[in-house]
């Protein structure tokens, strides 16, 4: 079996059972409790609360969440063990943005329009050609879900941009260069029942290789 970690922090028990789902779907096992990736596959960065602001030499807006620091920290150094060990990353909102910091990156801390927690289809996004995305969802164009109010400002180190929705707002990103690295902007743990079952299934075949 194939077991993953997926680090929570505080994130209410309701929130947890579609990335559950998702993953069981996969026949992969979430490890919830993961400290360290020792003896397991991969790692998933699922959404959250808004990644601490300090992180990236920024002043707390006060649209921004109170930080969970403790769950930064977490998260921080489980990225960094995947990508050192070159196990797959799959970050999912939140985090692709604690992806971005991670490597350098910063984000705008508000933006209007992207938060649209009751629908399933909120806006298009345009994939790059030649991208992972492109290659695992296998179309040019994808309607979207959308819960979040921040996003990707300056891009971090080795990173690249490969979906933009149709405002600019960077709604994928890919590390090059290593084995799976892919982040997403919205929850396709909310709708892996269609096209987005593809992430996980292209996460999981990823992580059959650790």
């Amino acid at each position: 079996m194939i077991r993953i970690a997926l680090p929570f922090g505080r994130t209410p028990e309701g929130k947890r059972i579609p990335y559950r789902n998702a993953l069981h779907a996969v026949d992969v096992q979430p490890v919830e409790s993961a400290v360290t990736l020792e003896g397991l596959d991969g790692l998933l960065l699922p959404g959250g609360p808004d990644v601490d602001p300090a992180r990236f030499g920024a002043q707390r807006d006060p649209k921004t969440d109170n930080p969970d620091r403790e769950r930064d920290d977490l998260e921080t150094a489980l990225l960094q063990e995947a990508l050192d060990r070159d196990l797959p990353v799959l970050a999912i909102c939140r985090g692709l943005q604690l992806l971005n910091v991670a490597q350098g990156g910063t984000l705008v801390q508000h933006i209007e329009g992207h938060r649209c927690p009751d629908q399933r289809e909120a806006h298009r996004i345009a994939i790059t050609a030649g991208s992972r995305l492109k290659s695992v969802l296998d179309v040019d164009e994808f309607v979207v879900n959308s819960r979040h109010h921040q996003c990707v400002d300056r891009i971090g180190s080795g990173l690249i941009a490969v979906a933009k929705a149709p405002d600019s707002v960077i709604e994928a990103l890919e590390l090059p260069g290593k084995r799976f690295v892919l982040a997403v902007q919205w929850h396709p743990e909310d709708r892996s029942d269609g096209l987005d079952g593809r992430l996980f299934e292209a996460f999981r075949d990823a992580a059959r290789l650790s």
